[in-house]
């Protein structure tokens, strides 16, 4: 393999300068649509690309991002308005421009493509492919006289062994493929399975800042959340106390925003201090559902509040103008500054509060230290009686005072410009139904009937018309093909809903897009993400893996043992049965596969 990506990085394409318009003026998708200004004349993704490709023997050059990502609006502002990179991309390739918010079948292939070449991935996510859509090379950021060389490279390579190139990029995918097929494995018993889960989390977990890895910090909430499932049927010393490492480093340090609210997507560092800004609404869905069940399992009351807090940050700064709830907050304010619309100078606390009320402000927000002079980041730090000792203050006068320095401070944030995408997707507000319906159930109300309620309804009258679903809406338009993901998540909520609404009604639309869910995506070969593959190797998978969002697959696997129904419990058993080697072999990325064959029965029925 090693050799085909040392060839592949030597290459490149060629064709005469054709007519093309740039598609993204004015597109729906707030993302797209900030490129439609472009010099560069992106495509919008469809089977039109491919044709167009063929007919002009060009190389196709697809970029994918999202409308919160940092490094795509730097490589926006470097490379796609650059009048040089522009001419010879429009010239050489056809330049595709995709949300992978719409396309997130696509953008997974695509991403699994670069990790497997390159040994990672991320967003802006660039990949060259083939006229007939065949995956060449990848690159995630790159640098403006990188990427120039590395156009001219491809070009050159395409222009004079064409042949070469294609077959290049045949032998790599069908290389790549071959290596999904995992061999026989022997079958496990559940405990053994469980054991192996949790052995594999913990072989790379942190144990002394919590979460997973050497490097940045995601939450990871799907294996956390088996994890947890996990711990609540046999007690597992070590492992509760790395759990309860790992959620008080989530809500006390930089990842989530202790002023205003919520969770950013991940930090860029381990010890969870500094986050990439991006707020998403999949991120506040699985995260307060985590802290409910962890507040249970964990016997962790004070988690409840971290989970209402969530909730109530959603309902207050991310309702959609539609009904559901908006996309993601982006990483960068107005100015183009990361983190400029959460990050404080000392100046101007000075401005805004008085002395004493400065003090209690950097004590109990940690306001302080070798960053300060750049701007510092909100944190939880001391509690009212150290606040008061320390600062020979009454505990009551601070109890009153930390509220009202908060709603100052807030009010003096709100005045700062965030960049908001507006759509509406219908996976991820499955996701945050489910959070609101349990929170109505688990939290008492506190508004969250109504908002599971508002966002049931745009579910069920906007995004789905009785035999399929749309993937979002925006500038209220339906827009995008609905994957899996979104059947499983729009499902999950549906699912979480019903028992809230007690309504046979709600039951009935749970278990018809369920259905859906199976008769479109599922055969005996196994997953797909999307019913409609434009491009080779997007094929079937048994086991769909766990990423940023839970295993659709795996989703459905769970929801359906709900179901009492002697077809489906067949499937589901196949089903399970397929996914055992991949659950066996990686149980802390099959997470919730490996759920299925730990606690389900013979039929597939969870117990």
């Amino acid at each position: 393999m090693k050799s085909f990506i040392i060839a592949l990085s030597l290459l490149i394409v060629a064709a005469p300068l054709q007519a093309l318009q740039n598609q993204l003026n004015q597109h729906p998708s707030p993302y797209l649509a900030m490129h439609g200004d472009d010099p560069v004349l992106w495509q919008d993704w469809g089977p039109d690309v491919l044709d167009l490709a063929r007919a002009q023997n060009k190389m196709i050059f697809i970029s994918s991002g999202y409308f919160s990502c940092h490094w795509c609006h730097v490589m926006q502002r470097e490379s796609y308005k650059s009048a040089q990179v522009a001419q010879y991309l429009n010239e050489h390739f056809i330049p595709v421009k995709i949300d992978r918010e719409l396309h997130g079948a696509l953008d997974s292939y695509l991403i699994d493509f670069l990790e497997r070449t390159q040994g990672q991935g991320g967003w802006p996510l660039n990949i060259f492919l083939t006229p007939e859509g065949y995956p060449l090379i990848g690159a995630t950021y790159v640098p403006p006289d990188r990427f120039m060389t590395l156009l001219q490279r491809l070009h050159g390579h395409w222009r004079d062994e064409p042949s070469q190139t294609r077959n290049l990029a045949r032998r790599a995918l069908l290389e790549l493929m071959s290596k999904k097929v995992l061999q026989d494995i022997p079958k496990m018993l559940p405990e053994e399975l469980a054991d192996a889960l949790v052995k594999q989390a913990l072989s790379v977990a942190d144990p002394m800042q919590g979460g997973f890895g050497q490097t940045n910090r995601f939450p990871m909430t799907p294996q956390l959340s088996a994890l947890l499932r996990i711990q609540s049927v046999r007690s597992h010393p070590t492992l509760s106390e790395f759990l309860e490492l790992t959620l008080d480093s989530m809500a006390n340090e930089g990842l989530r925003d202790q002023l205003g609210g919520g969770f950013y997507r991940y930090t860029v560092d381990p010890s969870w201090q500094t986050p990439h800004y991006e707020k998403m609404l999949y991120t506040q869905a699985q995260l307060a559902e985590i802290y409910m069940n962890a507040a249970k399992i964990l016997n962790r009351p004070d988690y409840l509040e971290v989970a209402r807090d969530t909730l109530d940050f959603v309902i207050r700064e991310m309702s959609g103008e539609q009904g559901g709830m908006v996309a993601s907050f982006s990483a960068v304010d107005e100015q183009g500054e990361e983190g400029g619309n959460y990050l404080w100078e000392l100046e101007q606390l000075d401005e805004l509060l008085c002395e004493r009320d400065r003090k209690i402000a950097v004590m109990h927000w940690r306001l302080h230290g070798p960053d300060a002079t750049f701007g510092v980041l909100p944190r939880k730090g001391l509690g009212t009686e150290e606040i008061a000792a320390e600062l020979a203050l009454d505990p009551n006068l601070v109890v009153e005072r930390i509220p009202q320095i908060k709603q100052i401070l807030l009010e003096a944030r709100a005045k700062r410009a965030l960049p908001v995408d507006y759509k509406e997707l219908a996976g991820w507000n499955g996701l945050m139904l489910a959070a609101f319906s349990r929170g109505a159930m688990e939290l008492g109300d506190g508004g969250y009937a109504v908002a599971a309620q508002q966002i049931r309804d745009f579910l069920v009258n906007q995004l789905w018309n009785g035999e399929q679903l749309y993937r979002a809406k925006s500038d209220k338009k339906p827009i995008g093909k609905a994957s899996l993901a979104d059947y499983a998540y729009v499902a999950y909520g549906m699912a979480y809903y019903a028992r809230l609404s007690g309504s046979a009604e709600d039951t009935r639309l749970f278990q018809q897009i369920l259905y859906k869910a199976w008769q479109r995506f599922y055969d005996t070969t196994g997953w797909r993400l999307s019913d409609e593959a434009l491009i080779p190797g997007m094929g079937s998978e048994f086991a769909l893996g766990e990423g940023a969002l839970p295993s659709p697959s795996a989703v459905i696997l769970q929801l359906s043992s709900q179901i009492i129904d002697p077809v489906l419990e067949k499937k589901v058993s196949q089903a399970i049965t397929h996914s055992r080697r991949k659950a066996q072999s990686e149980p802390f990325w099959y997470a919730g596969h490996a759920l299925q064959l730990i606690y389900a029965d013979a039929t597939g029925r969870s117990n």
